[in-house]
């Protein structure tokens, strides 16, 4: 595989790469000129930098939970991959490449049947939050792989070792 070829592959996380350096340094900026604030001499001067140094704490915050998010969930789909689970994207396209809803609507009570099922099995919640997703509902996909998180990682430690 050439580097191109090996680039091109993992853009998504070139790109995470990217919007996390972007953030990163924004982050830097922000705690700086918090904390040239909190040194100037007027009272206002200091509740802006102390108002401004938040800024960088809860940007931090959402960035490692958001990176959290994107490891947890590659290493679930790589254990159902390894196991054949993973969910077939083999639905109806668009001529612009989008996933045609009604065919998307038709597999999904499928997926929520299996998890009504198995409420406690990581990879139901993650078949289900695909099935969200190819349906066009992200916010749900989202919370639903959240619940898939919570669950794989509170599962016994065998279970989530790398290669199983």
């Amino acid at each position: 595989m050439s580097f191109f070829t090996g680039l091109f592959a993992n853009r998504a996380k070139l790109g995470v790469a990217l919007v996390t350096l972007l953030l990163a340094f924004y982050l830097v900026v922000s705690a700086q000129r918090g904390l040239q604030l909190l040194t100037a001499p007027e009272l206002t001067a200091k509740f802006m930098g102390a108002a401004y140094l938040v800024l960088p704490v809860v940007g931090a915050w959402a960035l490692i939970r958001e990176l959290m998010f994107g490891a947890r969930t590659e290493k679930m789909a790589a254990i159902l991959a390894a196991e054949g689970r993973l969910p077939v994207d083999n639905l109806p396209r668009t001529p612009a490449g989008r996933i045609v809803r009604e065919a998307a609507d038709a597999e999904f009570p499928r997926y929520k049947a299996e998890t009504e099922a198995a409420p406690e099995d990581w990879r139901s919640w993650f078949r289900l939050s695909c099935a969200y997703d190819a349906a066009g509902d992200r916010t749900r996909a989202r919370r639903t792989m959240r619940q898939a998180g919570k669950l794989f990682a509170s599962n016994r430690p065998t279970e989530n070792a790398p290669g199983v």
